[in-house]
């Protein structure tokens, strides 16, 4: 029987590879996407619930799969707005988990980011830090939370500054061995392929995987 699966920010750089893969994927007979903007030109197989994601229990009725993927989240240059920023890359998240809990989905799987932690006194990766811990409270029987390091990729938008730190990084990660490969920088086709073989081989755990452990999924799990 073909699965269902979810995806929360299918409009973002990681999240449109996974869409595709998904697609391209005959084990997923349907994809839903809950977003705020409509992507155009895609297969039968795909529907679209367009609306507000901070409000995203509204969509409690449809929220109904085998799979979640949550690919949200947001920059301080996009979202400057602290309290703004909290909603998008900690709310959304936690809501799509209790969703996920209440309407009986198993598995669950999540972007975070190297460096999260509830403790941290720097409030993007304390934000990340909260969000895995209320995200592991669901205790949903299969939960991955994915912490990819710097990620590459072409994006639509101009990040200066990312670009110029992707290209440092790009130069000196062949240094970059034993403990020191969880920075290297990761593609996202690479995160995308690895959450979709995480929940094809899920093992009802819960799980937070680091950027040299999400490259490793990306190439060897069938």
């Amino acid at each position: 029987m073909k699965k269902t699966a979810i995806i929360l920010g299918a409009t973002g750089l990681t999240g449109s590879l996974l869409l595709q893969k998904l697609i391209d994927d005959d084990s997923y007979g349907h994809i839903l996407l809950f977003s705020r903007s409509k992507i155009e030109n895609l297969p039968s197989n795909v529907t679209q619930f367009i609306g507000d994601l901070l409000t995203l229990e509204d969509f409690k009725s449809q929220f109904i799969a085998d799979e979640v993927y949550c690919c949200i989240g947001t920059t301080a240059k996009k979202t400057p707005d602290k309290n703004l920023y909290k909603k998008i890359d900690y709310g959304i998240p936690v809501t799509a988990a209790k969703l996920a809990k209440e309407n009986n989905i198993n598995t669950f799987l999540v972007i975070s980011a190297m460096g999260a932690n509830k403790n941290s006194k720097v409030f993007y990766n304390k934000t990340k830090g909260e969000m895995e811990d209320a995200v592991l409270a669901q205790h949903i029987k299969n939960t991955f939370i994915l912490r990819p390091s710097l990620i590459g990729g072409n994006r639509k938008e101009s990040r200066l500054l990312e670009n110029i730190g992707l290209a440092i990084f790009r130069i000196i990660q062949p240094l970059f061995i034993g403990k020191l490969k969880q920075y290297k920088i990761i593609e996202p086709e690479d995160i995308a392929q690895a959450m979709i073989n995480l929940a094809k081989n899920s093992i009802r755990a819960e799980v937070i995987l680091t950027s040299d452990e999400i490259k490793q999924i990306s190439k060897t799990i069938k």
